[in-house]
């Protein structure tokens, strides 16, 4: 039965491989369980039902993304845009929690109708392939960055990027765990990142870090507060439409850029570098969003933690139903998810992005009208903390570059109006 819905042999892969990666993919991004209520708490939200309703729509709609695409993807809310909602717009003071949501309601409905006249797919394809190439590395380095933050590896408090306190007890369980993997990578051990990552959890016990709950199963309090009280009449103002083109601009080229970059880790991409069928995730991605904020979520969408199921092979739907499941049992298991640290996820992170850096190598540098875009879309990923940036500029660079040496033919029409929302997505920034 699985072979028939997931195509496991077409994908060498296999059912222990595919429960493997989905374990592996929730344990990374199982921190959005403890980050998300947090964040909302600080926009006054309910964290008990925002914890229910983060799980709960993380598991319906990952099991949504494997069965409907087949594809080894895992969704969540957004991080980025659930910062930008909780400290910029509401407790900023320029909305209610109530009106923010409303407004993610009309961002979603508006990515549903692009994906359903197929706009989104049209997009995909202008975008030129040294760019879907450099797009792979960008996600790499952003997943390092992410590792990182969470090793303490990083310190940028005083503005500047520096070295971390490596004396730091974090740190010192993060160095161990990068020494597990590497171990386990180095001798090709299967299943090597999901080892680590239990393994560190495990010695992060007696060293203080692993928090231990007094009970592993708990009833989930009621999401009444939160579920429809989103207000979307107070959302239909003019003054709000650059704030909701944010996020639009964020979670459209955020998933992009993971649906190609891990895509490519996968094998999943054409000779062009286009995903087959990519109107089906956006499909998926655009429905979550909606859902999500009439439950009383900020944006839900693809994660590029999907990067550790596809390197432990995950191939297939598979994988995400696997992922999926595991986040639903969480609704009655929070302290269980609740006890992975981030130092135990990073080294697995740092470890991705390092595997992800491989499609540099197929980049064309001998023409600087196509170099040049790529590298500034890595970079701008990179020093910018934004995958939607680095894609934003890498396009808007590509079509300048050309257009100064007056290579028209090389760029489709489409791009040069592309990048007038894009220009603007930076202006009002």
């Amino acid at each position: 039965m699985l072979e028939n819905i997931f195509k496991l042999r077409e994908r060498n892969t296999n059912v222990k491989t595919e429960i493997t990666a989905g374990i592996a993919t929730f344990m990374t991004m199982a921190y959005i369980l403890i980050v998300q209520p947090s964040f909302m708490q600080a926009a006054g939200m309910d964290v008990g039902a925002v914890t229910v309703v983060t799980a709960l729509l993380s598991g319906v709609f990952t099991l949504f993304m494997g069965l409907f695409t087949n594809l080894p993807f895992a969704m969540a809310p957004a991080m980025g845009s659930n910062a930008f909602f909780a400290f910029t717009l509401v407790a900023g003071g320029m909305v209610t929690w109530q009106v923010g949501i409303g407004m993610v309601f009309i961002s979603g409905i508006l990515f549903l109708l692009l994906t359903a006249l197929g706009l989104r797919e049209v997009i995909v394809k202008l975008i030129p392939k040294n760019i879907k190439l450099a797009i792979g590395a960008a996600v790499g380095f952003f997943i390092v960055l992410i590792g990182f933050n969470s090793a303490h590896f990083m310190d940028v408090s005083s503005g500047s990027i520096k070295m971390g306190d490596l004396g730091d007890k974090g740190a010192i369980l993060a160095l161990v765990g990068l020494g597990i993997i590497v171990i386990l990578m180095a001798n090709k051990i299967k299943g090597a990142i999901l080892i680590a990552i239990v393994a560190t959890t495990l010695i992060g016990i007696p060293m203080g870090i692993t928090n231990v709950p007094n009970s592993l199963i708990t009833l989930p309090p009621s999401i009444e507060p939160i579920f429809f009280k989103l207000d979307i009449l107070g959302a239909l103002k003019w003054s709000f439409i650059p704030l909701m083109f944010t996020f639009f601009v964020g979670d459209f080229f955020s998933t992009l850029g993971t649906l190609l970059g891990v895509s490519a880790k996968a094998d999943l991409l054409d000779e062009d570098g286009n995903l087959p069928g990519i109107n089906k995730p956006f499909l998926v991605d655009a429905i979550a969003t909606v859902t999500g904020a009439l439950f009383g979520s900020t944006v839900v969408t693809t994660y590029i933690e999907s990067a550790a199921g596809v390197e432990e092979g995950g191939r297939t739907g598979l994988t995400s139903v696997s992922t999926g499941i595991c986040f639903l049992l969480t609704i009655f298991l929070t302290p269980i998810a609740g006890m992975i640290p981030s130092e135990a996820t990073a080294p697995a992170l740092i470890i991705i992005g390092l595997l992800m850096l491989s499609g540099i190598k197929d980049i064309d540098f001998e023409d600087f009208t196509e170099a040049f875009p790529a590298f500034a879309t890595i970079i701008f990923t990179a020093y910018t903390s934004s995958i939607s940036n680095g894609i934003s500029i890498g396009i808007i660079s590509y079509a300048f570059v050309k257009l100064v040496t007056f290579r028209f033919k090389d760029v489709h029409w489409g791009i040069y109006i592309l990048c007038i929302p894009l220009i603007y997505y930076f202006v009002i920034m």
